[in-house]
């Protein structure tokens, strides 16, 4: 579900009352624990948490327009969805997260390949989020995107 929105203030305005709190509490602990250089805008119709063209001028290869996306967060039709491209290209990261979840939660984690969905905003392990995001730099990101993504297309 793609917002009308196309700014920060306009996407936290319009989350539905049932996950407005935790939706705003997770925007916030991201952004509090988001590695110097990354910037908060809006990703493909989300929140997104980026490497602004000014550090990475080459952009995200599927849209060089566009800056390179790291985390993304979205409230959906039926979840709230955190997207993390570090989890998705870092096997270690993602094993890491995978170990730590069940500290946070009694819930198993309901995961794409950068994607958890949370369907109860109760269960959304805040203080591991927060961990997650300040577990890689900027220039960690751009280092593994170009290892994994970019030596593809050449």
């Amino acid at each position: 579900m793609k917002p009308k929105e196309n700014t920060v203030q306009g996407i936290l305005d319009n989350i539905p009352g049932d996950r407005k709190e935790a939706f705003h509490k997770l925007h916030k602990i991201i952004v509090e624990n988001l590695p110097e250089g990354f910037e908060v805008g809006i990703s493909y119709g989300m929140l997104g948490y980026v490497v602004p063209h000014s550090i990475y001028p080459s952009g995200y290869h599927c849209k060089p327009e566009e800056p390179l996306p790291f985390a993304s967060l979205a409230s959906q039709k039926n979840s709230i969805n955190f997207y993390h491209m570090g989890i998705y290209a870092d096997t270690a990261l993602l094993d890491w997260f995978a170990a730590e979840y069940p500290k946070y939660s009694r819930q198993k984690p309901d995961m794409g390949k950068s994607c958890i969905r949370f369907k109860k905003p109760e269960n959304i392990p805040f203080d591991l989020i927060g961990i997650l995001m300040s577990k890689m730099s900027v220039q960690q990101w751009i280092k593994v995107y170009e290892t994994m993504f970019r030596k593809k297309l050449n």
